[in-house]
């Protein structure tokens, strides 16, 4: 059955096209406004007994796989069914025939079963453009999560060394899944946690006065368990310089009666622990925390520096040491004793994660009496949720993935909502240079800075590169790739699409021709082609993408997208002339390329990625 409806109604689809629900929307998605109409016919239905007054629709429009089924489909007329206790095509007639659509449907089709198939005019995807051209940067932005407030907590790596390219992963996709929520108008709030109180700073402190001590020059066996990069001889100096031989004591005395080392036959953890406590007593409290503040300062310095010419910026730097400063610690400690979920063992104070279905009990005060990462992380997450965000989610190494069920074990017992935490995973990028996997290790010090590698290939490919995958997918980051001037290249294709155009508007200069949008988009209708109809089409998809990217926290939906919207305006560079003589045809053609060029700036823009001008 084909039904074909013409533009002789009241409520035309232009106006539904206007708005969603009660709220007026920025980039209007068009199946949406397809959503909008059928729900508007239900209610209509209702209302007129056709349909029983109770039914609840839930109206879904998807678009179609293939073209020859129409643009968009729905289901309607067989969720329907049931409830209303009536054969789906027959609901579907009901609903078609009810339907007052204009112009831009070209015709409404009933197929199998009830599916409702629509089939759009040329006109609905000239809207596009046309909508294109009046938001400009806006296209794409909705404001689907107004109202709802999230927090962004991602990198947050130890301030013990520069950050490395696994870190890069982490940044770039933290970064993209902060911008996209805050396109789908959600305000978005965006922290790094600081680290700096606990054992691992305390490993960089005393590194950090063993590599002082030798410039004062003392000979010493450095821990095979400390921090050893260059970096470390380089906060060591810095000590040494401010402070001269001041803060020096005799490496003897640093050593004496230390247990062994992993090299001589002894446990690397206890002999760095034993030096640790060492250096805190012949220093004292003050001068420890002298060493202690110069590595954490120097390196966090860095970090940050590192981040911000990498295109990332957090709204707050969140410190460990705060939690205890402030007694949060102690308090979330406190709250767990006092509704029963701690115990004593062996000297050391359990909370019952088990009970809340963790694999094992964890410790959160130690037997020497210090407290744990989990306390800390338990204070932390409790801080998040009573500033009143909906909704907050961390981005963590993959090698984390046992710390989720422990966390949202905590809030649980402290009475939180544990649902309210999500929790994104993300493999480190695997580095190859010239086919060789390069070896990463943080006390070694033989690793890949992020710095190197944004030297090497630049923000755009770095960030793009990083996000072309599932987080929780292994990556390959090839640097010959990332470097090339060529069609296989990603980021280098889709940025010379963009630059594409504007060479167009160069040569259109050249050739004498003046631009006019306003007839341009008078003309929209000359756009007859093939490539042109399909550019139109793949156009109108992107604020969907945005939206799905946003809500799924999948950026690389979007280097998707970009990848075919590039594609199909090479392929529509290389088949047709834009500058041509007819004026209306050259002008409609700029606009639709016009939109391209917007888009593909949008839609990097959200990835942190340039759109060169030229290439």
């Amino acid at each position: 059955m084909v039904l074909r409806i013409f533009s002789v109604f009241t409520a035309s689809l232009m106006q539904i096209f206007g708005t969603v629900n009660s709220e007026p929307r920025q980039s209007i998605i068009l199946k949406e406004r397809l959503e909008q109409l059928l729900t508007d016919v239900v209610t209509r239905l209702q209302a007129s007994e056709d349909l029983p007054a109770d039914l609840m629709p839930d109206v879904m429009v998807e678009r179609t796989r293939d073209r020859a089924h129409g643009d968009f489909a729905s289901n309607l007329a067989l969720t329907l069914a049931k409830p209303a206790r009536a054969r789906p095509r027959d609901i579907a007639e009901k609903l078609v025939g009810a339907i007052d659509a204009g112009a831009e449907v070209e015709k409404i089709e009933i197929a199998g079963p009830g599916f409702i198939n629509f089939f759009l005019a040329p006109a609905a995807w000239h809207g596009v453009i046309a909508e294109i051209a009046k938001a400009g940067d806006q296209y794409g932005r909705s404001n689907l999560g107004a109202g709802k407030r999230v927090q962004v907590e991602f990198v947050s790596a130890n301030p013990t060394g520069p950050l490395h390219v696994g870190h890069g992963r982490g940044a770039a996709y933290g970064a993209a899944v902060a911008d996209l929520l805050t396109a789908v108008g959600y305000a978005v709030h965006s922290e790094y946690y600081v680290n700096d109180a606990g054992r691992q700073m305390d490993i960089l402190a005393a590194s950090v006065y063993l590599r002082y001590l030798e410039l004062c020059g003392a000979e010493v066996a450095f821990p095979a368990n400390g921090y050893q990069g260059d970096y470390v001889w380089d906060i060591g100096a810095t000590l040494h310089r401010e402070h001269g031989e001041r803060l020096q004591h005799p490496a003897e005395d640093v050593f004496a009666g230390i247990p062994p080392d992993e090299p001589a036959g002894g446990d690397k953890e206890t002999h760095i622990d034993a030096v640790i406590d060492r250096i805190r007593t012949l220093l004292g409290e003050t001068d420890y925390r002298l060493v202690f503040d110069t590595g954490l300062e120097a390196i966090l310095h860095n970090i940050r520096q590192d981040l911000e010419e990498f295109g990332v910026e957090y709204d707050t730097w969140f410190s460990e040491r705060s939690l205890t400063d402030t007694g949060a610690v102690e308090q979330g400690i406190q709250r767990l004793k006092d509704s029963g979920h701690t115990y004593e063992k062996n000297g050391a104070l359990w909370f019952r994660s088990t009970d809340y279905g963790d694999e094992k009990d964890r410790v959160i005060i130690r037997e020497n009496g210090q407290t744990t990462y989990f306390a800390s992380d338990i204070a932390y997450h409790a801080n998040k949720l009573e500033r009143g965000y909906d909704r907050v989610i961390d981005i963590w190494g993959a090698d984390h993935h046992g710390y989720v069920p422990r966390v949202k074990a905590a809030l649980t017992a402290l009475g939180d909502d544990p649902e309210k935490l999500d929790v994104l995973l993300v493999q480190f990028a695997v580095l190859y240079r010239g086919g060789e996997k390069v070896q990463m290790s943080t006390r070694s010090g033989e690793f890949v800075t992020l710095r190197e590698l944004r030297r090497e290939v630049g923000n755009d490919a770095a960030r793009y590169f990083y996000v072309m995958r599932k987080c929780e997918q292994h990556m390959d980051f090839d640097l010959d790739l990332a470097k090339s001037q060529s069609n296989d290249n990603p980021v280098y294709y889709v940025q010379y699409a963009h630059a594409r155009v504007m060479s167009v508007y160069r040569q259109m200069q050249e050739k004498g021709f003046r631009r006019d949008p306003e007839e341009g988009l008078a003309q929209l209708s000359l756009l007859t082609e093939t490539h042109e109809q399909e550019l139109m089409i793949n156009l109108s998809r992107y604020p969907e993408v945005v939206e799905a990217a946003a809500v799924t926290h999948e950026p690389h939906q979007i280097t998707h997208y970009l990848r075919e919207l590039a594609n199909d305006f090479h392929t529509y560079y290389n088949a047709h002339t834009f500058l041509v003589e007819d004026s209306a045809l050259r002008n409609a053609r700029l606009e639709l390329i016009d939109a391209t060029r917007q888009v593909i700036a949008n839609g990097l823009n959200l990835l942190g990625v340039s759109a060169p001008d030229t290439m």
